[in-house]
């Protein structure tokens, strides 16, 4: 959530992001591009890459003109997959509050996201989420300079839901609404964190269905280095732990990393992905594959404590 208001912040700001020119560093490279500022005449849509339809709806009101740096107050929404998150943050990064509400019942039960699923319980919550960010913030929406909402990557059933609630806001207390693109926000979100932080950085980002490895110039220009020609590895982990019977409602990864104190990362040896491919992309499914076979072989199932802990590895080989 709050790297999306870190990205919201930036770009207010700044105001207008530099244009994005792509370089030709080599084949491999690729040009990532972030959502701009929604300007007063533009529709707003979603960029999932795993939507299935288009989110599209007029936006309104239209900008008004910007106030300082230190007088922005920002809310920012986020409803891209199973968690419903907003905070409130300033124009200097001061976070003011920040709330998540959090599926993992539903993650247990269906043994991942369902997207219906996830889209209801984003709207049985949304307005409480966002309602505690404004209480904890000490403010009401009158005293609020944009609203921010991600509207992609994502579910698009989910990212519906925090739409709705942003132009709903938005068109009550006459805001602006800032369309966020989520994997740009998890990149500048290093910036709210370390002031320091200056471009260009590079930056890897791995989040749920995505691994991608980003050189950032500047707001707006942003090169992709490497992506997963698969399989990313939030999918992997989510696998793995539903093969070996472990509790979901944390999801794949915590309780893999739990396990993974006490195991022997020796005991079994997994071949290294993409060892031979002189790039900087990422696979996992080839390794997936091998966990699974490994399970099977093995009997490795969360009743078999011993032999599940020695199924873990180090880290580093998996990338």
């Amino acid at each position: 959530m709050l790297s999306s208001l870190s990205s919201t912040i930036s770009r207010l700001n700044l105001f207008c992001p530099k244009p994005s020119i792509p370089h030709s560093l080599s084949s491999c490279l690729k040009t990532l591009k972030p959502q701009p500022i929604i300007p007063r005449w533009s529709c707003l849509h979603s960029l999932s890459t795993h939507s299935t339809s288009r989110l599209s709806t007029s936006l309104k009101p239209q900008f008004d003109a910007l106030v300082s740096k230190d007088d922005l107050v920002v809310l920012g929404i986020e409803t891209s997959c199973d968690d419903t998150a907003a905070a409130v943050v300033r124009g200097n990064g001061e976070i003011l509050s920040q709330v998540v509400s959090s599926q993992a019942d539903l993650l247990a039960k269906y043994g991942g996201v369902a997207p219906k699923m996830a889209e209801e319980a984003h709207s049985q919550v949304i307005d409480q989420v966002v309602q505690e960010a404004l209480d904890k913030a000490n403010l009401t929406a009158r005293n609020l300079s944009a609203v921010a909402v991600t509207i992609g990557p994502g579910l698009s059933l989910c990212l519906r839901v925090g739409v709705r609630k942003a132009r709903k806001l938005a068109g009550s207390f006459n805001l602006p609404i800032i369309g966020i693109h989520h994997m740009e926000a998890h990149c500048l979100v290093a910036r709210l964190i370390e002031r320091e932080l200056e471009f260009p950085f590079m930056a890897l980002l791995i989040s749920g269905g995505h691994n991608l490895l980003i050189l950032a110039h500047d707001l707006g220009h942003y090169i992709q280095l490497g992506t997963t020609i698969d399989d990313a590895i939030g999918e992997a982990y989510d696998k793995t732990a539903k093969w070996l019977g472990l509790d979901m409602s944390r999801s794949g990864g915590p309780a893999l990393e739990e396990l993974a104190q006490e195991g022997d990362a020796e005991s079994i040896k997994f071949s290294t992905p993409m060892k031979q491919h002189r790039d900087c992309n990422f696979s996992y499914a080839g390794l997936k594959t091998q966990v699974r076979l490994a399970i099977g072989s093995h009997n490795m199932y969360v009743e078999n404590t011993k032999l599940l802990l020695s199924l873990l590895t180090d880290s580093p080989t998996w990338i």
